[in-house]
C-alpha cells in the first residue's frame, strides 16, 4: 500500500524523499495545512525535490550499478575471510542489498575498530546510518539472535557509485593491521590469516 523512497540512498540530497500511496487509502495528516492536496502545511523543499529528481534520472541503469556494487562488497567479504575467517558476515545467505556488508569481528570493540579506521580516512558505521552515533546494540541483529557482545563487534562498510576496486585493496590492507593491533598480535606476514583464538 505504501512506498517510501530516501533520496541518500541513491546520492540525493538528505532531509527529502517520497511516499507513495496506493489509491483509496486513507492517509491521516500529522500535520493538517494546503500543501500535497491537503495532507500536510509548509513550503516544500524546492532545492531539494529538484536534487532528488537529478538523482533519479542518474539512476539510468540501476541492474549494472547493483551488480558493479555487488562486486565491490563480495570482493571486500572475500579478501575479510581470507585474512579473518572468523569474521562473520551477517545474513551472508539471505537476500540483501548489493553494496553493503555487515561484519561481525569476535569480541572487539566495533566503535574502537571505527575510530581506528577513521584515523585512516576510511569510514564505516556501527549501525543504520539513521541511527550512527546512538549506544544501543542494532536492534535488527539483535532480531536476528545475535548476543550484546556480537552486535557491539560489529560494523557495516556501504559501498557507492563514487568507491573503486582501489577503496577495497586500500582497506583490505588497512583493516588486519588495525585487527591485530586490537588483539595485541604482531603484524601478520602476508597471506597468514590472523587466528581465531586470540
Amino acid at each position: 500500500d505504501f512506498l517510501s523512497c530516501s533520496a541518500h540512498k541513491i546520492h540525493g540530497p538528505k532531509g527529502v524523499g517520497a511516499l507513495f500511496v496506493r489509491k483509496g487509502i486513507a492517509l491521516p495528516a500529522l500535520f493538517h495545512g494546503h500543501q500535497e492536496r491537503g495532507r500536510r502545511g509548509g513550503t516544500e523543499n524546492v532545492p531539494g525535490i529538484i536534487g532528488f529528481a537529478a538523482a533519479v534520472r542518474l539512476l539510468t541503469n540501476i541492474g549494472h550499478e547493483a551488480d558493479y556494487l555487488r562486486g565491490l562488497r563480495d570482493h571486500f567479504e572475500q579478501g575479510l575471510l581470507a585474512f579473518m575467517p572468523c569474521a562473520r558476515i551477517h545474513g551472508q545467505e539471505a537476500e540483501r542489498l548489493p553494496n553493503t556488508s555487515n561484519v561481525g569481528f569476535i569480541a572487539l570493540d566495533g566503535e574502537e575498530v571505527l575510530y581506528r579506521l577513521g584515523q585512516e580516512g576510511i569510514t564505516a558505521a556501527a549501525g543504520a546510518a539513521c541511527a550512527a552515533g546512538g549506544q544501543e546494540p542494532s536492534h535488527v541483529l539483535t532480531a536476528m539472535g545475535f548476543s550484546k557482545t556480537a552486535v557491539l563487534s560489529s560494523l557495516r562498510f556501504s559501498f557507492g557509485r563514487l568507491n573503486r576496486s582501489e577503496d577495497v585493496e586500500r582497506l583490505l590492507r588497512v583493516l588486519p593491521g588495525i585487527l591485530l593491533g586490537m588483539m595485541d598480535m604482531p603484524p601478520m606476514t602476508a597471506g597468514t590469516p590472523i587466528s581465531c583464538a586470540h
